[in-house]
């Protein structure tokens, strides 16, 4: 009896075992059902951190981007160097770059000759990007040779990731660390979303904003933290129905519309909703920033709430600044004429927090174009001089309405 059972038991192990093996694959084949899967290291990436894998990627991208249906570019974990790159469509179906592992763009300067950017997603419709992985653009590398803080004529370094004349684009739960410059752009776009994605830089790195959005609409960027050297959120010109919620701001310079008004013809900006965000040491906390002079007609900005915002030793929480010049010596120093951009219906609702500048509310509009359709409401702004009440100063406000408590007075 004995052996029988025993003889049993031994003929259960391997059938227990191919039980299990083929339950794998079968989970395996639903998880990958209706999608193809292409694997980097199938097409010879090496992932050390030292052997430059950019042919691997583009023939996985080509190879997926030419199949129909739901295709996945898969990247392991590992250690990944990559030149500038194209990941160019249109596709026939729906892509996904699933990134586990690290990108590391080229320390030298000279491997972007002829690029602006060092990932470029470009004319694709449909597009995730998603696993956990982290774009590492080694700014340390080359920010001492940014010009562009002091210089208004220098030439930009390169941007991390750009989206360009994309739609339905989706890019979550990965990493931005580090860019030489902006992190992300996103121009010439529709329907993009950047959702619970990390972006880090240094304080004191130049010109490395988190998120710059022109010519592109219905952009969402939700449940993000942002920590860089410049704006966390950046608006251009030509952008429409913009949504920043849930974004943690700092370091960095806060979060921003514009710079406008520096080149002629630029596009209007309208329709932009910040809400539920936190500002943490942040040179500037909501703000909106342009150029002196300019050519008329000039462009619109219209149609902006900022709600439900909260302040940590912010500088200059709220600001309009229609005299915008961040160069110490350069033309716009010398330039007399007001700004011609024309900024109207604007929004600030329920902004509280501590202000580490005496003025907490700075509205400077333009003598070419007052701001008008203004709205404070709900501001309770104190400044981190404990006994020192804060201020509010208004320049070429043409009217608007203010409500609810005012910490400090409006001055509209």
């Amino acid at each position: 009896m004995s052996l029988f059972l025993r003889r049993r038991s031994d003929m259960a192990f391997p059938l227990v075992a191919l039980f299990f093996m083929i339950s794998a694959r079968w989970c395996l084949e639903v998880a990958h059902a209706g999608r193809q899967v292409f694997d980097v290291m199938d097409f010879g990436a090496i992932a050390d951190g030292e052997t430059d894998d950019s042919k691997a990627f583009i023939r996985a991208w080509m190879k997926a981007c030419a199949s129909p249906g739901r295709a996945a570019v898969v990247i392991p974990k590992g250690e990944y160097r990559l030149q500038p790159v194209v990941f160019r469509g249109p596709c026939k179906g729906y892509m996904e770059v699933r990134l586990a592992g690290v990108l590391r763009a080229p320390d030298d300067l000279a491997a972007f000759r002829g690029s602006h950017e060092w990932i470029n997603f470009a004319s694709i419709d449909g597009l995730l990007v998603t696993g956990g992985g982290t774009f590492d653009g080694r700014g340390e590398s080359s920010w001492h040779l940014n010009e562009c803080p002091t210089n208004p004529n220098c030439k930009p370094l390169p941007v991390s990731i750009k989206l360009g004349r994309v739609r339905n684009v989706t890019i979550t739960a990965v990493t931005s660390l580090n860019s030489k410059f902006f992190h992300v752009i996103i121009i010439g776009s529709q329907d993009v979303s950047i959702h619970r994605v990390t972006i880090r830089a240094p304080r004191d790195s130049p010109n490395t904003d988190g998120v710059h959005i022109q010519g592109s609409s219905n952009v969402r960027i939700t449940d993000t933290a942002i920590a860089t050297g410049d704006d966390c959120v950046s608006v251009g010109p030509g952008s429409a129905d913009i949504t920043v919620s849930g974004v943690s701001c700092g370091p960095g310079h806060g979060i921003s519309v514009g710079s406008l008004g520096r080149h002629p013809g630029e596009e209007d900006v309208r329709g932009l909703r910040v809400s539920n965000c936190t500002l943490a040491g942040t040179a500037n906390g909501v703000r909106i920033k342009t150029w002196r002079g300019g050519l008329r007609p000039g462009s619109v900005v219209s149609g902006l709430v900022f709600e439900d915002i909260v302040m940590r030793k912010v500088r200059n929480p709220i600001i309009i600044d229609q005299e915008y010049c961040p160069y110490s010596s350069s033309s716009c120093r010398h330039e007399s004429r007001p700004s011609v951009v024309k900024i109207s219906d604007v929004k600030f609702k329920n902004i509280r927090g501590v202000s580490a500048t005496q003025v907490a509310v700075k509205l400077s509009c333009s003598g070419a174009s007052p701001c008008h359709g203004l709205e404070l409401r709900d501001i309770d702004l104190r400044y981190v001089k404990r006994g020192v009440a804060t201020e509010s100063q208004c320049e070429n406000v043409d009217g608007g309405v203010a409500g609810g408590m005012l910490v400090p007075p409006s001055c509209i």
